[in-house]
């Protein structure tokens, strides 16, 4: 979990008078999980949250499975993916999916979002591969830049605006369970243990907030069961004049993930950076010294995921196992066959002292279905590249 922040201008006691200068009440929101037991924020807003001005027809936004696709290993090949039409929001395209999560990327056209978006049922956790820029949210202003996860917690309002003069590229997680630090990686009192690869200093909250007083019709989409849904209200959710707790969005740099290393190969939950309940995990692989026992061989073995499916987004450098991936490649080895390193990489990396490379693993344990936008990106040579 994020540590305890907060910002802007809050009352001595939660639950108890605050006054604008007015005399009327500030509006307090709790935004809490697991129904009143898990991470929460109380925020004070100058307007009701709950004053809605007109709803909208809602649309169609869900992923389409791609029927008949065989059970084999699979590449989707996303590095000349044309950029798309839109903004953040539209410009994503799904490329794999199952009731756990939504895996998309967005190449936007439109830098910046003239509404703000609400994820009403998922986490969302993007991976800045290209771009930089601020998400804005009711929780204040927040950097974000290339290299960045950016955990934003469900019913988050926020709308993106990326920086000019470079294309942004974004992976994106939807995730309908809570994406949280490892477990494993925390004390009883939520602290990161010495061992864990990254710190709080690491983690970093909104750096500001940004109020907007004035009345104005602003648009709000919800996402929420495979449907869009639009909302008017007559004032900017930015009314926030402060807020507390540890439910917030936040950015951690892969840049920042120290590696765990050993004198033989490690496994890969040692790179694990994030948890989603029991539907998947997120791990980060980063530049590192290689396995210093002098027999060791620093390719990874061929190994059987029974219980999992295995999915590589290659972000940088030189990935030692795979032949034939480019920057912003998907790999996808599901459960039920044997993986392991290319003919050749074995042999390659023995003696072989660091590996200069970016990627970022998710692991789900539901099988994943390929979504129909994927389709012209699949490498049909892939299942056999063990032949060459």
């Amino acid at each position: 979990m994020p540590y305890y922040h907060k910002m802007g201008q809050i009352p001595l006691k939660r639950h108890t008078q605050f006054r604008q200068p007015d005399g009327s009440l500030y509006q307090e929101e709790l935004v809490s999980s697991y129904g009143f037991s898990g991470i929460y924020s109380n925020l004070y807003h100058i307007n009701p949250p709950t004053k809605i001005k007109k709803v909208g027809k809602p649309q169609p936004f869900a992923p389409e499975k791609l029927e008949g696709y065989p059970l084999q290993p699979t590449h989707i090949k996303t590095s000349d993916m044309p950029i798309t039409e839109g903004d953040f929001l539209q410009a994503r395209r799904a490329m794999l999916f199952n009731s756990d999560c939504i895996i998309s990327l967005a190449q936007p056209t439109k830098l910046s979002m003239d509404y703000f978006y609400k994820n009403g049922e998922a986490d969302e956790m993007l991976y800045i591969h290209d771009g930089s820029g601020y998400l804005y949210s009711q929780f204040g202003k927040l950097r974000i830049k290339k290299g960045d996860y950016v955990v934003i917690p469900r019913t988050t309002v926020f709308k993106i605006e990326f920086d000019k003069g470079e294309q942004p590229r974004v992976l994106i997680v939807e995730s309908f369970a809570p994406i949280e630090t490892v477990s494993r990686y925390r004390n009883e009192m939520g602290q990161l243990l010495e061992h864990s690869p990254y710190c709080e200093r690491d983690i970093h909250p909104p750096q500001e907030i940004v109020l907007e007083k004035e009345p104005k019709d602003t648009l709000v989409k919800v996402k929420k069961s495979g449907f869009l849904y639009e909302y008017i209200y007559g004032f900017s959710p930015l009314d926030v004049v402060g807020w507390d707790g540890c439910l917030y969005p936040y950015t951690l740099s892969i840049y920042d993930f120290e590696p765990i290393t050993g004198r033989i190969h490690q496994p890969p939950p040692v790179h694990q950076t994030f948890q989603a309940g029991m539907g998947f995990v997120i791990c980060s692989f980063v530049p590192r010294l290689f396995d210093y026992h002098p027999l060791s061989i620093p390719a990874p073995y061929n190994h059987s995921n029974i219980d999992s499916d295995e999915v590589l987004y290659y972000a940088e450098g030189e990935f030692m196992s795979r032949k034939g991936i480019d920057r912003g490649s998907f790999t996808v080895h599901p459960g039920g066959l044997p993986h392991g390193p290319h003919p050749g990489t074995m042999e390659a990396s023995i003696g072989k002292e660091k590996t200069d490379e970016y990627a970022v693993m998710i692991d789900t344990f539901k099988p994943l279905f390929v979504a129909k936008s994927a389709v012209e990106f699949l490498d049909e040579n892939y299942p056999y590249s063990w032949n060459e």
